[in-house]
Order: C-alpha cells, then structure tokens, then sequence
C-alpha cells in the first residue's frame, strides 16, 4: 500500500511507524513543511497508560522516549502563599526530543521522512492507496475540505503563551498571581534537563489591562518574569524555541462530523483537541497512529478500516472531549472561585469536569498533612516501579528531578 502521512508531528511519525511494524511492505513516505527540528512549545506530559500502550506497539521507540522522559511527583497548587497538593506522577518529555525519536525510527524503518515540503491539496497526492492528514489543530488540508470533513472550530477567550524556564519544577505546579488587573497563572513542569515548560494563561480582560496587546517579545518576557518572579526564583523565562520566539494563543477547539474523505482520513489534532488542562493532546495523536495502523492490519478493504476507525474513534472522543470543554470553560471563569484559599481552590480545581462524593473533599483536606503525603510518594513510586516491571521496562530511578 502506498501512504503518504502529512506532517511529521507524534501523529504521522508514529503512524507510520505503527504502519510499518505490521507491513513493512507498505511504502509509506512522510512530509512535513518545516525544516527538521522545528516544533512549536516545549515540553509534553503523558501517564503510564500511554506508556503501556508505546511498549506493546513499540518497544524500540518507547526505551528511547522513556530514557528521555522526566518523572514529576505530585500536582501542587500555589496561590497567595499558600500551597495545596493533589497525589500522584506522571512523565514530561521534550517535544524536540520526542520527535527526534520518532523521526529517527521511522527512517530506520524505512519510511521516507521529507522536511519543507508545502501541502496545500490532497490532488498531490491521488495516486496513493491512503493520505493520513496529520498537520495538527490548524491543518490546511482539513480547511480545504472543511465541508468534506463537517469541521466545527470553537475559539476559546483565555489568552495563553507556551514558554520555558531555567527554574526546574520538581512538581507540576500551578501558580496563581492577583494583580490589579486580575488574575494571571501558570502551568509549569520539567521538561528536559535544567528545563522547564512554562504555560501562562489568564483572561482576555486581565491581558489587555495588562498591555500584552501592545507589548513585543521581549517586553512581554519581562513582564511575566516581574509578576511571577517569587515563583520563579531569579531564573528567567525562554521565548524561543529552537530560534522562533512564542505567541500569545487563543485554544481551537477542532470537531469533525467524519474524519474520512476521499482517500484521506484525518488524526491527531487535525481530527480533535482537548484544552491543554487536561494533557492529553499527544497520547490521543498517538493512539490515533496505533488504532489506526491496527485497523489498516486488520481490514483488507482500506474503506472498511476507515469506517470503523472513524466511528469507534468518535464513539472514544465523546467523553473525552465533554471534559476537556469543562476544563476550558472552569479556567475561562476562574475568578469565581479564586475567593478561596489554597486548598480548597485546589479541589475546585481538580473537581472541575464532574461533580464529586462528599467525602472526596475530606480526602483532599487529609492528603495536605506532610505525613500523609509522603507516604502516598512511597506508594506511587510503588506503583510506578510495578508497572515498569509489568511492561518489562529496566527500572532505574532515572529521570527523577533535583528540588531547585
């Protein structure tokens, strides 16, 4: 089968790995229009159900992300001195570094991976058996067809900016900052070594009052630096990324009636986003690949795996995407619960895409004590250790993060 993947992101590089590994006959070729390297935001956050997924469909690929990867312990969240904890872990990776991976993989694989190189309409490519549109939450492609595809696009209002610092997080912390003109937070957690990512966001009134429209980039980076300097601790924010420096974003929530059309068929971002909140953007691009690469393995009618890939996918996406709206819209109307003090902003927080059991918000206030804290530590770590050995990943307490 000749396929053709448009854009070299988590979700075309690992279709066509996924692709490959089940028929290496597939001659699979995958372009992307920026040069290599290129990628937008710094670090991205998975859990080990991803990981369990990357080690069965991928072993290769998954030791050398794993290897890659930060363990971050604990979500905390920091709002006029005080500090609240929810329990837990997860891992962070570069997104450069993820894409390196998966780059090189699957020119070891033998998929044919061409850099700036423009697609603009699928008639390029009507000789192929199969054109998988991988471009992400702005997809030409898709806009070209967006009648094809029934696209529905929902701009969010929270402004937000994607940055580094040199400040590494042990935890993934949350910090809240009331400034006359309202209030500003971040989303930061490590990335890479000696880095972290930095996500600020907060509402369209408070970025204008603060003059955000009018500031460039690096009066933008000083401004945010001075306002979250205690959380910060004399280390600096990074705008740019391998040379391009951030924008001030507004969230595109993208829905497709049919991720199928002609012989192409939409995943990853270019099909659906999830708010940022929730991080989930990348293991959904990349069990996307998987189910999608398992479906062309199991059909041998292309039009039958795209059928099905299509409807169990959006059967899948309902709840996730009814969360991640949820998500968005507590964010965008943050003020109404930021009279709170730390904790209990907190479980508002953590509340916020379902309603919650009385007694959950007594474990919340129990899980504060320092005690009580540590011990759930042990048992994550226990936890993590178990999983590791059940998917037969080498355990070593790499990538644990040094307290700044």
């Amino acid at each position: 089968m000749k396929i053709v993947c448009i854009g070299a992101g988590p979700a075309g590089l690992y279709f066509a790995i996924s692709a490959k590994l089940r028929d290496a006959g597939h001659e699979i070729s995958v372009v992307e229009r920026d040069p290599p390297g290129a990628t937008y935001g710094w670090g991205v956050v998975y859990w080990d159900d991803l990981l369990d997924t990357l080690y069965i469909n991928d072993r290769e690929s998954a030791q050398r992300i794993r290897a890659a990867s930060t363990v971050w312990q604990d979500q905390v969240v920091v709002m006029r001195g005080g500090r609240a904890y929810l329990s837990g872990y997860g891992y962070s990776v570069n997104r450069s570094a993820l894409l390196d991976v998966l780059a090189q993989r699957a020119t070891d694989l033998g998929v044919d991976v061409q850099y700036e190189r423009a697609v603009d309409d699928l008639a390029e490519f009507a000789d192929a058996d199969l054109v998988v549109v991988a471009d992400g939450a702005n997809s030409r492609i898709r806009q070209r067809c967006a009648e094809q595809f029934g696209t529905e696009l929902v701009r969010g209002s929270n402004p937000y900016i994607w940055l580094g610092t040199s400040r590494v997080f042990e935890e993934f912390t949350f910090g809240f900052e009331q400034t006359p003109q309202g209030w500003i937070w971040f989303h930061a957690y490590p990335s890479a070594a000696g880095v972290s990512t930095f996500i600020v966001e907060c509402q369209e009134r408070t970025w204008q009052a603060l003059g955000f429209d009018e500031l460039d980039d690096a009066a933008t980076t000083r401004l945010l630096e001075e306002i979250f300097d205690e959380h910060l601790a004399g280390h600096a924010l990074i705008s740019a990324a391998r040379g391009k420096p951030a924008s001030w974003q507004r969230f595109t929530q993208v829905y497709n009636q049919t991720w199928r059309h002609a012989n192409a068929v939409l995943i990853g971002d270019a099909a659906h986003t999830t708010h940022f909140t929730i991080g989930s953007g990348t293991r959904l691009a990349m069990i996307d690949a998987v189910v999608l690469a398992e479906k062309l393995r199991e059909n041998e009618q292309t039009g039958n795996a795209l059928k099905e890939f299509d409807g169990e996918g959006h059967a899948a996406m309902r709840a996730v995407q009814a969360a991640a709206r949820t998500s968005m819209a507590w964010f965008e109307n943050l003020d109404r619960y930021a009279d709170r003090d730390a904790v209990d902003f907190c479980f508002a927080m953590s509340s916020r895409s379902g309603l919650q059991p009385p007694w959950r918000y007594q474990v919340h206030r129990l899980t504060q004590n320092p005690l009580v804290r540590k011990g759930l530590r042990i048992a994550n770590t226990a936890m993590r250790w178990v999983r590791a050995r059940r998917r037969g990943e080498s355990w070593q307490r790499r990538g644990a993060v040094s307290r700044p």
